[in-house]
């Protein structure tokens, strides 16, 4: 018997890409009678609720919920309460989804006995242009984002700590709580800590793709993982521990980088941390963008570089100033 499924999709200013995601929804191979979809607005300044409306007009399955909180843990905790089904698919509006993307998390939902099932993202370039080409090879690349699978891909299905998204049991959300709203990033993860505390298992599944677009330039790139290392760090806060060891790496980076920086102004040997260590990272970044860079454009050698930093230094000084909000 087909299960009814009630797919989660948070939104707030996403004006230019929930109709291609919706697009990607409406287009599934499962039958839309056991299937709806609940976007949950956050007070848009946009177009995006006018968009979503008309979906909803054409599509009966399709609805629009409002999240006068704005945030995403507020929005999942929303389409939670309010679903029918008993199993609970959230996506991301920036992105699409694989026209077998819900019929396959069923199946392997099913076929590994598992709590939570996610697969992997192919990220794309959200514009035609060398810098956003750069910022979807970074958050592709091992360089770019370590041994997250769910970026990078896996041979075969493996269970995991986290995944993209997620295809839960709803009764899940009954044994272990709702989304910690507390957490206005990462709240994915620490849920999914929960998830496996309580015994439950969490598998990622190459087959179940996803296409994501990145920022487009190196602006919003850096201010995004900023925001984003800024909790990794900051929910300490509330006595809650989200990140693993890579998660710390950028932040070493940026305390290396500024103790080299700000030492080098008194002493030689402050200089020579500060060379070493920015040296090193250099040539490690030229290094990643050499393949590329040969195999496409030579640009990359130059365009890069700039996106690694902006990943990891972006990312590294968020997690610091995630402490120091902390301590302040």
């Amino acid at each position: 018997m087909t299960p009814f499924v009630s797919v989660i999709i948070p939104c707030r200013n996403e004006e230019k890409y929930i109709g291609q995601c919706l697009d990607s929804v409406i287009a599934q191979d499962f039958p839309k009678e056991n299937l709806e979809v609940l976007v949950i607005d956050g007070t848009s300044g946009d177009k995006t609720k006018e968009v979503v409306k008309k979906y909803s007009d054409k599509h009966s399955f399709v609805k629009v919920l409002d999240n006068p909180q704005k945030f995403i843990p507020f929005a999942l905790n929303i389409g939670i309460k309010n679903a029918k089904g008993e199993i609970i698919i959230r996506l991301d509006a920036h992105a699409s989804y694989g026209k077998d993307y819900i019929s396959k998390s069923l199946k392997y939902l099913t076929e590994y006995n598992a709590d939570n099932v996610g697969g992997i993202i192919k990220t794309l370039p959200a514009k035609a242009t060398l810098t956003a080409k750069s910022i979807a090879f970074c958050l592709s690349s091992f360089f770019g984002v370590g041994n997250s699978f769910f970026r990078r891909g896996s041979e075969k299905p493996r269970e995991a700590d986290t995944v993209l998204g997620g295809c839960y049991k709803k009764e899940i959300f009954e044994k272990i709580g709702l989304f910690n709203e507390k957490l206005l990033r990462s709240e994915d993860i620490e849920l999914n800590k929960r998830l496996r505390k309580a015994g439950g298992k969490i598998i990622l599944v190459p087959d179940i793709v996803a296409f994501y677009y990145p920022q487009a330039d190196f602006k919003s790139f850096l201010r995004h993982n900023f925001t984003d290392g800024i909790w990794a760090t900051y929910p300490l806060k509330f006595g809650v521990k989200i990140f693993s060891f890579r998660h710390l790496i950028p932040l070493f980076f940026v305390l290396g980088f500024l103790a080299g920086l700000i030492l080098g102004l008194f002493s030689l040997w402050g200089k020579v941390i500060f060379v070493v260590i920015f040296g090193i990272y250099l040539l490690l970044s030229l290094f990643f963008s050499l393949k590329p860079a040969v195999k496409d454009d030579p640009r990359y050698l130059f365009s890069l570089p700039i996106a690694f930093f902006s990943r990891h230094f972006g990312y590294g000084l968020g997690s610091l100033w995630g402490l120091v909000k902390i301590i302040i």
